[in-house]
Order: structure tokens, then sequence, then C-alpha cells
């Protein structure tokens, strides 16, 4: 039986419910416009469709893994302009692995990005954003601490939406209790605000640099084996092996382009969601048809500067509430990746890959004055992620003859 264009209408708007916390969420914490953001999910969603020959029941929206890069970028007096140029450099090196895998295959990712060097850099994303979370809660702890408490309660207890948006059911209860108890409140830049218009792009394309990119654009390679996760997920949902058709390196392309499109216009890169993909599996509604009226949804949320106005007006603690619980989740999916992957960590090869990753990602990140070749800035993250492929790729992968056992130590083949 065909599905009516008001029920397809309805289920689309569901997805962009769905996407529209961690959307807004991404620009909130980095400076950038939510209004622009949105429009960048939306317009990207469709580019994302259009390059997969609209097959791939995908929605895309701001990528956390981006953040901290593009928080360090501001904190060091890095234009806007050459913030958008660092994203739109992630977007081309999407392109460049795109046409990579169509030439040599899907699989030289995964050898490139196994799970043992893609888990601890998603660890090191999550610990490197803590002190993040932790310092936007400090203007009032009571209000972060309530905000995150009922994130916690709604993803465990709650049934149905509420228990698939944690995220934005805590937003809602934090900004209701911070319009009447947080002092700094105001509502006047709401009341200010039109109700339509064209979003407030914050950079014009001046002052360009090459700094910003090496801060931002190797990101691009940790969001990569996110998206072949994505993908992977997606297609064991629907029952349909996107690998194969349309194609990784489409899948790819598409993200690619959404997320040159993204800095163009001066919203975060894009990322394939895997929110969506958990309301495909609960609604089991897969027409790629309703992912892209929930893309048509976001653009028209991105024209309405009233919606923008009164997600900026959410306090800070509150932010910082949402992102305590975020941010630890981000670094509980990278120790999910490892354990998932089932790493052995018996072996010595295998604890000095993840060591390092860690060691170089989370000390260089936390360092005051920041490591630099030249003029060239270089990210904690970017270098932990590298660092993991080479000696990932470096190290033999074999059976060791040394094994360390709790509370002993085991020599075997020989005294």
């Amino acid at each position: 039986m065909e599905m009516t264009m008001q029920k397809k209408t309805v289920l689309g708007l569901q997805h962009v419910v769905a996407m529209f916390g961690a959307t807004v969420l991404v620009p909130l914490l980095t400076g950038l416009n939510p209004s622009v953001a949105l429009l960048a999910a939306g317009v990207g969603t469709l580019l994302f469709h259009l390059v997969t020959k609209q097959m791939v029941p995908v929605f895309l929206g701001s990528s956390f893994a981006f953040i901290p890069a593009i928080i360090i970028a501001t904190e060091r007096g890095y234009s806007w302009a050459g913030i958008g140029f660092g994203i739109m450099a992630a977007g081309v090196l999407y392109l460049l692995m795109g046409l990579l895998v169509a030439v040599v295959g899907h699989k030289v990712i995964q050898r490139i990005f196994p799970p043992i060097v893609t888990g601890p850099v998603i660890i090191v994303i999550g610990i490197t954003l803590a002190p993040v979370a932790i310092g936007m809660s400090e203007g009032a702890w009571w209000l972060a601490l309530i905000t995150t408490a009922t994130a916690v309660v709604a993803a465990v207890f709650f049934k149905g939406l509420f228990k698939m948006l944690p995220i934005l059911t805590a937003a809602v209860v934090g900004y209701v209790l911070g319009i009447f108890f947080f002092p700094d409140f105001s509502f006047q830049p709401v009341l200010d605000a039109a109700w339509v218009g064209l979003p407030e792009f914050t950079w014009g394309w001046t002052d360009i640099s090459w700094a910003p990119v090496a801060l931002i654009a190797p990101i691009a390679f940790v969001t990569m084996i996110e998206h072949v996760g994505d993908i992977m997920a997606n297609g064991n949902v629907v029952g349909k092996d996107f690998f194969d058709e349309p194609g990784l390196n489409r899948t790819l392309m598409g993200d690619g382009i959404a997320t040159l499109f993204a800095g163009l216009i001066g919203g975060p890169p894009n990322t394939t969601y895997s929110e969506n993909t958990g309301v495909l599996a609960v609604t089991k509604v897969y027409d790629p048809m309703i992912l892209r009226i929930g893309a048509v949804f976001a653009i028209f949320l991105a024209l309405i500067p009233k919606l923008a106005a009164i997600l900026r007006t959410v306090p800070v603690p509150v932010l910082g509430g949402l992102s305590i619980v975020l941010f630890g989740m981000i670094a509980a999916v990278g120790l999910r990746t490892l354990v998932t992957a089932q790493v052995d960590f018996m072996k010595s090869r295998n604890m000095l890959v993840v060591g390092l990753i860690l060691v170089f990602g989370l000390g260089i990140s936390g360092l005051q004055n920041a490591l630099a070749i030249g003029d060239v800035p270089i990210s904690g993250l970017a270098l932990a992620a590298v660092v993991g492929v080479v000696i990932n790729l470096v190290l033999p992968d074999k059976e060791e003859d040394d094994q360390v056992a709790v509370g002993e130590k085991m020599v075997t083949g020989g005294e």
C-alpha cells in the first residue's frame, strides 16, 4: 500500500526532531550560527542523496569530532574565513578518499583505520572536550547538573520519543529552569529577532590562512571511519549492502560535498547521523524520500531567525550540562569500538598502538604553548591519528611469545 504524502511529511519531521539537538549544539559550543548549521545540514543531506543516487536513507548533521579543533582555532584568533577554509579542506579529503576507494575498493579504509586506531582516537576526542564541558558548567553548577541528570533519566527510564531524544529533552528542561532562575537570562534577543529571514552568515572570504587547515582538515580521517560504521549500520537496518550499491566511494563523496558546502557558508562540518538510523529502526520505514522531506524541514527552520535567537539564549551552564553527557558518551563510544572489535590487549603491539595514540593526543592537546612546525600549528588529535595509523601499519600483527597475565608474568618459548 502506497504511503500518503501526509504520513511521509510527519515521518520526515520526526527525523528533523531526531537530528535537531545535536546539530544545533555543535555551533552553540563553537561559536558558529545554529541557523547556518541547520541550513548546511538540510542542503548537505540533499546533496548527499543526489550523489548516492537517492538510494541511502541517511540524514547529515553537525559533526562533534571537529569541536576541539574549531575551539582551538578560535582561541588562537584565527579568522572565521580561515576556519571555513579548514572545514572545506576536510571535505576535499573526503572526496579524495572517495576517489581512492573507487579505484582500490573499500577495504583500504578498514586497513588504514582499523578499530585499534579509531577507538582510542575517539576516546581522545571525548576526553579533550571534557574541560570545555566543565568550564561551561561553572557559572551555575546546579543548573548544569540538573540538565545532566535529566538527560540520564530520559535515556534510561523514559519511554517512546523522550527516550530517543534525551539531549533535546534535557535542553528543554534546562532552558525552562534558566528562564525563571538563571540571573543572566534575557529573552530580549528573541523578541528583537524577525520571524523570517536568511541566516546570519558569519564570515566573508578574506584573511584565509593555512594554519586552521592543519588543525581542522586531518579530523576528516577520524570521521571517515565513523562514516563507514554509520553506512554499515544503516545498511544492516534497511537490509541492503550500500557498500556494493551505490558504493562506499559515493557515500564518502556525498559526505565530502556536504562538508564543502558547510564550510563555504560558515557551518560546521557534516557527518552521517546514527540518530536517524535509530529512527529508521523504530519506524521500519526506509524510504529515502522521507529523509529528503526532513532535509527540507531543516532548511525551513534555518530561515526563522527567531528560532536561532532562542537557541542563542540557552544559558551556558545548560550547554555545559548537555556537554558532560555528550562528551562522556563520545569517549565511551571509543571504548565500545575497542570492545566490539575484541582488541586483544594481551599483545604488546596493541597496547603500544593505543598507548601512543592516547599520550600524543591528550598530551599535545593539553600543552599551554601550542606545538607547531613554523607557523603551522599541530593538532594533538591529528597527530595522534597519524601516529596510530603509522604504528599500526609498521608493527607486525602476530601472536606474541611474551604475555602478561593478571598478577604474574608468564614467559613462554624458553628461559
